[in-house]
């Protein structure tokens, strides 16, 4: 073997040493890999795509999807239906914008962009989380959505994102991905290594808005732990979950919760005290080689990885949501349909 080629080996070598505790990471698992190539499909209508979050409401009903064109959707079991959407989709007459050549990214400021969905199941309201008109909440016949946060501390929400709902007291928490860039700029969040995004509480009984925690890197989806102690937290930018704790001697404070071999979205729990978390893309990905990369993890109470999900390259899941019959519904902000894949 020549020099150059012993030189061409060693880097390899190395190259391959730096990123093997992200992939031996990815298979520090107890289960064996399900597989999400093998999903079913709920087509939305034409022209649509990007349903980011998926949602059921407490009597089972749906699912419920926030679609590019500014509108929250809901299947009946034979098609999908329009359920709510924001103040500024009527009044900006979006639904004649469908037929325009323009981009979603050129009319959802103006039309809304619901990402994160979640009902509060006692009462029935839908809390959508809108890039861009902030938090908004519907009731149980949809319609026109209220919205109820537009600033926290002081400052505008610009980059509105994950949302979950504490079932027993009624209390909101959600994303504010960052002060300095919208949805429509979300790459330079994580390329300018911006720091800036926020974890708010919203209290419907006072309308009170408090801010939990600033200064963070691209705050994402979010979860409340069954024990309603903390909110686990997905940071896009650095590949981890934090745990910010609510209650006991830790509260107000976050630690480090799980460090993941790619790029988080939304958080969902998996029924178990564990949590489904979707992965844009892994950390080191080639555009050649095997059609295949991982597409979500499932990790445990504790941060735990259980569990890995695998598709091919061109599906970017945005958020999984495991169902009681085994089904977990997987939402993409790329793709034009909800997948449903079997846990088993």
């Amino acid at each position: 073997m020549g020099r150059t080629s012993q030189i061409a080996l060693l880097a390899i070598s190395v190259i391959v040493l730096l990123f093997l505790p992200c992939a031996t990471a990815a298979r520090d698992l107890r289960t064996k890999p399900i597989d999400g190539s093998k999903a079913q499909r709920l087509e939305l209508p034409e022209s649509l795509f990007g349903p980011e979050s998926v949602a059921f409401d407490g009597h089972g009903g749906g699912p419920y999807v926030g679609v590019s064109d500014g509108r929250v959707l809901r299947w009946d079991g034979t098609g999908w239906k329009t359920f709510a959407y924001s103040p500024s989709y009527r009044k900006n007459n979006c639904a004649a914008m469908s037929n325009s050549e323009l981009p979603s990214v050129a009319t959802e400021s103006s039309c809304g962009r619901p990402l994160g969905l979640r009902f509060h199941r006692a009462s029935g309201y839908l809390y959508i989380a809108d890039a861009y008109m902030g938090l908004m909440r519907v009731g149980p016949n949809g319609g026109e959505a209220t919205v109820l946060v537009k600033e926290a501390g002081g400052a505008p929400l610009t980059f509105t994102n994950g949302v979950d709902v504490d079932q027993v007291t009624g209390e909101v928490y959600f994303s504010d991905s960052s002060l300095t860039y919208t949805r429509a700029q979300n790459r330079m969040v994580t390329v300018s290594g911006d720091s800036t995004g926020r974890i708010i509480k919203y209290d419907p009984w006072t309308n009170q808005v408090t801010v939990l925690q600033s200064g963070l890197a691209y705050p994402n989806g979010i979860s409340i732990s069954t024990d309603r102690t903390h909110l686990i937290v997905a940071l896009t930018g650095p590949c981890k979950l934090i745990r910010f704790w609510l209650k006991g001697p830790k509260a107000g404070t976050y630690d480090q919760f799980a460090d993941l071999v790619g790029y988080p979205d939304n958080v969902r729990p998996d029924g178990k005290s564990g949590y489904w978390i979707a992965l844009n893309r892994e950390k080191v990905e080639f555009p050649f080689g095997l059609d295949t990369h991982v597409i979500a993890v499932k990790v445990g109470a504790e941060g735990d990885k259980l569990q890995e999900m695998r598709g091919p390259k061109d599906v970017r899941p945005s958020e999984l949501l495991e169902r009681e019959d085994g089904k977990i519904y997987m939402g993409s902000v790329e793709l034009p349909y909800v997948g449903i894949v079997s846990s088993s």
